[in-house]
């Protein structure tokens, strides 16, 4: 991918026309990437929910490649004439939920997806438009104003609140002109900003008086408070800090919230998160993951961590594959060639092809299934130089990129012990090869119709598909972990993020005032 110009046609979907605005609105910024937005702003949605106001949650821009399905698209009708599904971030999904509703393009309408260190898919209210260098796209993006305003528009003509989350920090103000998620938005649409602050990572204090100051005076006004998020301790040590912050910047100190220990229970918003994992100890089976370089959806190991007999592990580039591993699982990645030279960088093939040959098994998902074939070609340069990179041969199967990307949510069940599953597909694949002839997989295709899904060596050690979220099947995800020789907890998956949510909304009504908070929200 150069920088030299975009490869990508900026198309503007079609937009609408609404009269006065029904829902308020509160814009929830943050000093730095990672202090707890998201969370916040779940934790909001759910808590604003039970009190009965219709809630919508709203994000510009996302930066992540770990993505829901949205049954709303504004792209064309497939070749099949199969309606249109879209894709917005893992976090606005999951504040979807938090609001008890179907996630949708508007609630995230810009989306990028990283697939080298200077360039993303940019994904336009569900639309893959294709391939953009940052570069190119800061130059760009401001003509997203007019679909981002729009999406945020819809919102509130159907809600009584809406939530706002900001990308990163808001004081980068060398990016103010062209923003289109953070101050600039915010004037924009009218919204009033609370600022939080991370006081687990240290530098709270000068964050929110460095924040203020390099804000313009305008911006400034548009603040109507603070937030301290993650705390742990006693606060009334922090207090003194929070008196000095009011003094400079003259904006109230509207609450703190501490540290939620529940956090992992939910999806994480992208793969921040892995840079300190929440892995488990203490069981039985030994299952590692390779942590590839453009890693994607990965919150399909979730349910795996989840059960009491599973020691899951990241494999972090400079180490091997552990000799007792019992299962390795290949995860998605948003550029599968890419990862396939890391897999051998690493030494990780080296490690996989002796697993296997010890009678381990391994587990491809989405792209991990397709680096299990014997070659992905990409004719089209689509995830980055045209060219084709060996697979790791495991499946007798082979990919092809193309330009084309299938996104749905599909139900079915596994071949072998005809468990129910459920989850989405994602990808720009198409895969083919006598392989095919022993699905892993069988899937509904929303016309009563079922067909093969994934491959499955006839020793059943070695499969993969395309499907997304198979593990979060709790009658599947048992017969697997009893097939691989682990005692299931028979956990409730679903119940369990629900009943997270709910925590997560109890935690911040005992740390916030959510009627003062209501009342700021213009």
């Amino acid at each position: 991918m150069t920088d030299s110009a975009p490869s990508i046609r900026l198309e503007l979907p079609p937009l609408g026309t609404y009269g006065p605005r029904r829902a308020r609105a509160l814009m929830i910024q943050g000093t730095a990437s990672d202090v707890g937005k998201s969370l916040l702003v779940a934790g909001l949605c759910r808590a604003y929910t039970r009190r009965g106001l219709v809630v919508r949650p709203f994000k510009a821009q996302n930066m992540s490649n770990n993505a829901a399905v949205t049954a709303d698209s504004d792209a064309p009708s497939g070749p099949d004439g199969e309606a249109p599904r879209g894709e917005i971030g893992r976090a606005q999904a999951l504040q979807a939920r938090a609001c008890g509703v179907p996630p949708s393009i508007h609630m995230n309408p810009v989306l990028l997806k990283p697939q080298t260190n200077i360039g993303s898919q940019v994904v336009l209210r569900g639309r893959a438009l294709g391939n953009c260098p940052a570069r190119v796209y800061h130059e760009m993006r401001q003509g997203l104003m007019p679909a981002v305003l729009d999406s945020f528009e819809r919102l509130c003509a159907e809600a009584d609140l809406v939530l706002v989350e900001g990308a990163g920090s808001g004081a980068e103000v060398y990016l103010r002109q062209s923003d289109i998620t953070n101050m600039h938005f915010a004037e924009r649409a009218d919204i009033p900003v609370i600022v939080v602050g991370d006081l687990d990572k240290g530098g709270t204090m000068a964050a929110l008086v460095g924040t203020w100051l390099l804000l313009d005076p305008a911006d400034r006004q548009s603040v109507v408070g603070y937030l301290v998020n993650k705390f742990r301790g006693d606060f009334s040590l922090f207090e003194p800090a929070c008196a000095t912050i009011t003094e400079i910047t003259s904006w109230p100190f509207q609450g703190m919230v501490r540290w939620f220990e529940g956090a992992s229970r939910l999806p994480a918003e992208d793969s921040l998160a892995l840079e300190r994992p929440a892995e488990t100890t203490g069981g039985t089976l030994n299952v590692v993951i390779p942590r590839l370089s453009r890693i994607a959806n990965f919150d399909d190991m979730d349910p795996l961590a989840a059960e009491p007999a599973v020691n899951l592990r990241w494999i972090e580039p400079g180490h091997p594959i552990p000799a007792e591993t019992d299962v390795v699982i290949l995860p998605g990645s948003k550029t599968t060639r890419a990862d396939l030279d890391v897999l051998r960088r690493e030494g990780w093939d080296i490690d996989i092809l002796a697993h296997v040959r010890r009678g381990g098994r391994v587990v491809g998902l989405c792209a991990g299934y397709q680096m299990l074939g014997r070659v992905v070609r990409d004719p089209l340069g689509v995830e980055g130089e045209p060219g084709a990179t060996l697979g790791l041969g495991l499946l007798d199967i082979e990919t092809e990129i193309g330009a084309d990307k299938r996104l749905i949510e599909i139900d079915g069940h596994e071949q072998q012990s005809g468990c129910q599953i459920s989850g989405y597909e994602m990808h720009m694949g198409r895969t083919t090869g006598p392989g095919l002839e022993r699905p892993w997989l069988l899937l509904a295709d929303g016309a009563g119709r079922v067909r093969p899904e994934g491959a499955i060596t006839a020793d059943g050690r070695v499969m993969g598909g395309y499907l997304h979220g198979i593990f979060g099947a709790d009658e599947f995800r048992t017969h697997w972990l009893e097939q691989v020789g682990a005692q299931a907890a028979r956990i409730d998956f679903e119940a369990r993020i629900e009943a997270a949510l709910n925590e997560l909304a109890d935690h911040i009504e005992s740390c916030l005032d959510l009627d003062a908070l209501l009342e700021l929200a213009r």
